[in-house]
C-alpha cells in the first residue's frame, strides 16, 4: 500500500473511476508526488540563503527595475496553477542586491501554495527588509487556471496585484515612473 502523496493520488484516481494499475497510470502516483515536491520547493528555501550575501554598497540612488520575471505557482484554494510575470522596482538607499537574486526571491514565494495577493506583498516585504531602500514596488500579473478551467471559465481574465512601500506608495511621481517603465516594457515584449 502506498502512503503519502502517492497513496492519496492513487485514491483520487480510484475515486474518479480510473484504474491506477492500468499501463498509462501505473507510475502516475509516483510522478505526481515528485511533481508536487518540485513545484512546492519554496517551502524549503530560506530568503537569506537565496540572497546569499549578494547585497552591495553603492552610491546609486535611481530606480532599479527588473521586469517580466516569469513565475509559476499553485492556487491554495483549488491547487491549480496560476502563472504570469512579476515586475519589481526599488530605489536604493546605499545598497543594491545582485540581479539574479530578485528572480530567486520570486521563485521562492511562487513555489508554494499561494494566493497572488500574498505573494506580491511577500516579495516586496523581503526586499524592503533586506535592502532598506527608499521604496519598493512590485506588480504581479497572473492567469489563474481556477478561473479558466472551472467555475466562471474566463479565458482572457488576468489578475493584476501591486505592493508599494515607501516612496512607491507615498510619492506619485515615483509610482508613475515605475508603472510607466513596466508598462512600456510589457508593450515591447
Amino acid at each position: 500500500m502506498q502512503h503519502g502523496i502517492e497513496g492519496a493520488i492513487r485514491t483520487i484516481l480510484e475515486e474518479i473511476g480510473e484504474d491506477p494499475d492500468r499501463q498509462g497510470l501505473h507510475k502516475t502516483p509516483f510522478r505526481v508526488a515528485k511533481m508536487y515536491r518540485e513545484i512546492t520547493q519554496g517551502y524549503h528555501k530560506d530568503p537569506q540563503k537565496e540572497i546569499n550575501g549578494a547585497i552591495f554598497d553603492v552610491k546609486y540612488d535611481e530606480m532599479v527595475v527588473v521586469a517580466n520575471i516569469e513565475y509559476y505557482s499553485m492556487c491554495e484554494h483549488h491547487m491549480l496553477p496560476f502563472f504570469g510575470h512579476v515586475h519589481v522596482g526599488y530605489i536604493p538607499k546605499g545598497k543594491v542586491v545582485g540581479l539574479s537574486k530578485i528572480p530567486r526571491i520570486v521563485d521562492m514565494f511562487a513555489r508554494r501554495l499561494q494566493i497572488q495577493e500574498n505573494m506580491t506583498q511577500q516579495i516586496a516585504d523581503i526586499l524592503n527588509e533586506n535592502l532598506q531602500p527608499d521604496g519598493v514596488g512590485v506588480v504581479v500579473e497572473g492567469q489563474h487556471m481556477c478561473m479558466i478551467l472551472r467555475g466562471v471559465q474566463k479565458h482572457q481574465a488576468k489578475m493584476i496585484t501591486s505592493a508599494m512601500i515607501g516612496s512607491f506608495k507615498n510619492d506619485e511621481k515615483t509610482r508613475s515612473e515605475f508603472l510607466h517603465l513596466i508598462r512600456s516594457e510589457r508593450i515591447n515584449m
